[in-house]
C-alpha cells in the first residue's frame, strides 16, 4: 500500500463517525420543514435494530436492469428496489435521466413522455423550463409508483465527443447548477427523491470503468464540483449517486474527498450517497469514505459488499456502529423530506397530452439557430418544400443508454435499424413525432414531398424542384461509449447535405445530434439549426419552429469548434474500441486535465481559438441591442445592470450574458445572464447579481474562496465572444466561506 492510499484511508476513518448538521445547517436545507424531518428520522432511527439499519443501506436489481434478472416481491421493475422495515414505504428507484426508464420493457406499462435532452434544456437558458419539465418527470413517477430517480446529470462537458452529454447540461458550471438544480426542484416538488449525480468528474465514457480523472483539487472545486455544488444549493436533492471512475486515483464512491470532506463537511449535505450501478469496490472503505447505499448490489457489483460485508465490519470494528446510524438516518431523512411517506405514489394514468405539451414547450425554447442567411426562415407556408433524411417521416431520434424512454406510441421502437450495438443499447429509439407530418400539419397550402437521402442523386432531384430543402441529419450517442475523434456525421449525411446545397443554395439544415459535429458544408447552406434529441414533442416543436409559429429562443450550452485540433484533448485515447464492454474498460489510463478549470468556452478564450460557434451563441426571428452597461457594489453583491431593446419586427427572448475576468487573468467566466421576452420596440433595465464563486479562486490551503483584489473586467454581449459592451470595477477582495 503507497502512503498516499493509508492518508486517504486514515482521513476516511477519522471522518466516517461525522453524523449531526447544525441547526443553522439543517435549516438551510431540505423542503418541507427539514427540522422535522431530521427529527422525524432521528425518532424512527432511535426504534430500528442494527439488521433494520443494514437493510437501509443494499438495494437489489429491480428486475430487467442487469440482463434477464427477475422483478423482486414487491418490486414494479425498475432499476433497484428496496424492501424497508419499520413501517416505511419501499424504495423503487428508476432511471429517469430524460423521463422514466422502463428497463428491458418490463413494465407491461412502461412507456411514458420523453423530455429533449439535458443540452437542449439548457440550451434554454431557462431554470424555471427546467422546473416545469423535472416536475413532469416526478409527476409521472408518482404515478407510475416510482419515489426515487436518477437525475439529474450535472457533469460537465469537458470534452464535447462525450458518449453521455447529451443527458447533462453543457460546459458552464453555473448554468449547469442552476439548471440542472432546477430541474431536480421540479421532480422532488411531486414528492418523489431526485438524485445528482454522477460525483464527480464522469466526463467521459471511454474507460469509465477504470479512468483516473486527475485535477487539482482547487481546479476541480472551480469547475466541475462548482456545478454540483449550485445544482445542489437550488435542488436539494436527496440523493447524490457517485460515479465509476477514479478521481485522483481514488475510486469515486470510496472517494473520502468528494464524499465526506467537499460533500457532507463543506457543503452539509444531509443527504445521502448512493453508488452507480456497479462503481462499488468495498465494504469498509466505501463506508468510511461515505458512501451510504449500494446500488443493486446483489447483481451490479462484484461482491454484494453492505449486506453480509458490512455487517461483519461492523461486528469486527472495522466500521463504527455510528456509521451505519448516519448512513440510514440520511436516507430516511431524504424520505420524509420530500413527502414520500405522508404522500405515497397513487397508481394512475399519466396526464399523455398535458405532458407532451411541456416536453414540446422545452425543445420549442431549447433549439438553437445557428445560421439564417437572407432570413430563409421562418418558411412560407405555401413553399415547394423537399423533406429529405433523418428519417423525418417516422420520427426525431432519441440518445441510447439508462436515459431512454420507451416512447408512447411503441412502433417507433425499432422501426430504424442502425447504427446501434446489439447488445447494448441496442438500435436508436425514435420518438413518434414526425417532422415531416407536423410541417403538413402546420403548413397544409404547402406542397411537401419526403426523400429518405439514402439516394442521393433522388433527393438532389427532389431538391432541384422545389423551392426550399429541408435535410434533417442525425447523430446517435449513447451511454458507454464516446462519439469518434473525428467529430463527423455518421454515414453519407455530410455528403448528401453538400450535394442538396448544391442543387438548392435554399437549404435548411435541421440536426439532431447529442454533440457538435464538424459542418464541411456550413458556408454552402441558407439555415442551420440545432435541434438536439427533441424529445416526445420534438416533432411538432420543430415544424412550428421552421414555421415560425414559435420563434427559435436556445443558446448553446456548449462550444462548437471548428475542429477537434482546438480541444484541450485533441484525441480521446482508447475511443476505437471495437465495442461498448471493451471501451469501458479498454484501460487503466490516467487522464490529466492540465487545463483545470478552464473548460470549453474557457480554454477558447485562453488559447484564443475561434470556434465555429461560441458559447452562449443563438439566433432568433428578431433582433435585440444591449446598451449602457454599469457594474456597481451593494454591500457584497456586484451587480450588473444594462438595457435590452428589441430592434426587429417580431417578439422573442433575449439571453443577455455577462462575463468576466479577474484580475490575475484566466479565461473568462460567466458569472450571470438574464431571460427576457421582449415585444417589437420594447425595451428594459436588466440587473444581474454576479455569482460571488465565478468572482473568486478556491484557496484550497484555507478551505475558502478567497476574490482577489484588482481590477475586474467585465462583458455583456449575446455570447461568449461578443465584447460589444465592456466595463471594469475594483473589487478589494474578500475571503469566503467553503
Amino acid at each position: 500500500m503507497t502512503m498516499s492510499r493509508k492518508l486517504v484511508l486514515l482521513s476516511a476513518v477519522a471522518l466516517g463517525g461525522l453524523v449531526a448538521l447544525s441547526p443553522g445547517a439543517q435549516a438551510r436545507h431540505g423542503h418541507d420543514a427539514p427540522a422535522t424531518a431530521d427529527t422525524r428520522a432521528r425518532d424512527l432511527l432511535s426504534r430500528m435494530t442494527l439488521q433494520d439499519k443494514l437493510s437501509m443501506v443494499f438495494t437489489i436489481d429491480g428486475g430487467g436492469t442487469m440482463g434477464n434478472a427477475p422483478i423482486p416481491p414487491g418490486g414494479l421493475g425498475s432499476a433497484a428496489y428496496l424492501k424497508t422495515p419499520a413501517g416505511l414505504p419501499p424504495l423503487q428507484i428508476g432511471d429517469a435521466g430524460l423521463g422514466l426508464r422502463n428497463p428491458s420493457h418490463v413494465r407491461p406499462h412502461g412507456q411514458a413522455v420523453g423530455l429533449p435532452s439535458g443540452l437542449a434544456t439548457a440550451s434554454t437558458w431557462d431554470p424555471d423550463m427546467a422546473r416545469q419539465g423535472g416536475a413532469m418527470i416526478g409527476s409521472e413517477a408518482w404515478r407510475q409508483g416510482l419515489n426515487v430517480l436518477l437525475g439529474g446529470g450535472a457533469d460537465l462537458t469537458r470534452d464535447p465527443r462525450g458518449g453521455r452529454n447529451f443527458e447533462y447540461a453543457g460546459e458552464d458550471p453555473l448554468l449547469t447548477g442552476r439548471v440542472v438544480g432546477a430541474t431536480i426542484a421540479g421532480i422532488q416538488s411531486q414528492h418523489v427523491i431526485s438524485t445528482l449525480k454522477h460525483f464527480a468528474m464522469n466526463d467521459l465514457e471511454t474507460s469509465r470503468m477504470t479512468m483516473s480523472a486527475d485535477i487539482d483539487n482547487a481546479a476541480m472545486r472551480e469547475s466541475d464540483l462548482l456545478g454540483f455544488e449550485i445544482a445542489l444549493e437550488v435542488g436539494h436533492p436527496g440523493s447524490v449517486m457517485c460515479s465509476y471512475n477514479r478521481v485522483n486515483d481514488v475510486y469515486a464512491c470510496e472517494n473520502p474527498y468528494l464524499l465526506t470532506k467537499v460533500l457532507k463537511q463543506d457543503w452539509k449535505y444531509p443527504g445521502f450517497v448512493m453508488s452507480d450501478w456497479g462503481a462499488t469496490h468495498s465494504s469498509a472503505r466505501s463506508a468510511l469514505a461515505g458512501l451510504d447505499q449500494e446500488s443493486s448490489g446483489d447483481d451490479a457489483d462484484a461482491r454484494p459488499y453492505f449486506r453480509e460485508i458490512l455487517a461483519r465490519d461492523v461486528k469486527e470494528g472495522r466500521v463504527p456502529a455510528s456509521r451505519v446510524d448516519d448512513m440510514a438516518q440520511r436516507i430516511i431523512r431524504s424520505m420524509y423530506d420530500v413527502g414520500m411517506v405522508d404522500h405515497p405514489p397513487v397508481m394512475q394514468p399519466l396526464d399523455v397530452v398535458t405532458d407532451t405539451l411541456a416536453a414540446q414547450r422545452d425543445e420549442e425554447e431549447g433549439a438553437v439557430l445557428l445560421k439564417n442567411s437572407g432570413n430563409l426562415l421562418p418558411l412560407s407556408p405555401t413553399a415547394r418544400v423537399a423533406v429529405i433524411g433523418g428519417h423525418a417521416d417516422v420520427g426525431v431520434i432519441s440518445g441510447g443508454g439508462s436515459s431512454q424512454v420507451d416512447p408512447i406510441g411503441a412502433p417507433a421502437i425499432g422501426v430504424v435499424k442502425g447504427p446501434g450495438k446489439k447488445e447494448w443499447p441496442g438500435d436508436p429509439v425514435y420518438f413518434p413525432s414526425a417532422p415531416y407530418r407536423m410541417m403538413q400539419a402546420e403548413a397544409p397550402s404547402a406542397r411537401l414531398t419526403y426523400t429518405s437521402g439514402t439516394d442521393i442523386a433522388r433527393a438532389v432531384d427532389a431538391a432541384r424542384r422545389a423551392d426550399v430543402a429541408v435535410v434533417f441529419v442525425t447523430q446517435f450517442s449513447y451511454e458507454g461509449m464516446d462519439t469518434s475523434n473525428a467529430m463527423t456525421l455518421d454515414g453519407n449525411q455530410d455528403a448528401l447535405v453538400a450535394a442538396v446545397a448544391r442543387a438548392n443554395p435554399r437549404t435548411v439544415v435541421v440536426m439532431e445530434t447529442g454533440n457538435p459535429v464538424m459542418m464541411p458544408w456550413l458556408d454552402s447552406v441558407g439555415a442551420v439549426m440545432e435541434a438536439w434529441y427533441p424529445g416526445s414533442g420534438g416533432g411538432a416543436a420543430i415544424a412550428r419552429l421552421l414555421y415560425g409559429k414559435v420563434a427559435p429562443a436556445g443558446h448553446l450550452p456548449m462550444t462548437f469548434p471548428a475542429s477537434p485540433a482546438q480541444l484541450a484533448h485533441p484525441d480521446i485515447a482508447g475511443v476505437t474500441a471495437t465495442n461498448v464492454f471493451e471501451m469501458q474498460f479498454h484501460t487503466d489510463q490516467e487522464l490529466v486535465y492540465d487545463e483545470g478549470s478552464e473548460v470549453g468556452y474557457r480554454w477558447f478564450d485562453r488559447t484564443h481559438a475561434k470556434p465555429l460557434f461560441p458559447f452562449g451563441y443563438g439566433l432568433t426571428y428578431t433582433s435585440f441591442v444591449h446598451d449602457g452597461l454599469r457594474v456597481r457594489h451593494h454591500g457584497d453583491d456586484v451587480i450588473a445592470t444594462f438595457t435590452v431593446r428589441n430592434t426587429g419586427t417580431r417578439p422573442g427572448v433575449d439571453v443577455p450574458q455577462v462575463y468576466v475576468r479577474l484580475p490575475d487573468g484566466g479565461g473568462r467566466r460567466l458569472a450571470g445572464w438574464q431571460h427576457v421576452t421582449l415585444a417589437p420596440g420594447e425595451s428594459r433595465e436588466l440587473s444581474v447579481t454576479l455569482e460571488p464563486r465565478v468572482l473568486a479562486h478556491f484557496d484550497e490551503k484555507h478551505d475558502r474562496w478567497s476574490m482577489p483584489s484588482g481590477t475586474y473586467r467585465v462583458w455583456l454581449g449575446s455570447s461568449a465572444t461578443d465584447e460589444s459592451q465592456q466595463a471594469t470595477i475594483h473589487l478589494g477582495g474578500r475571503k469566503m466561506a467553503p
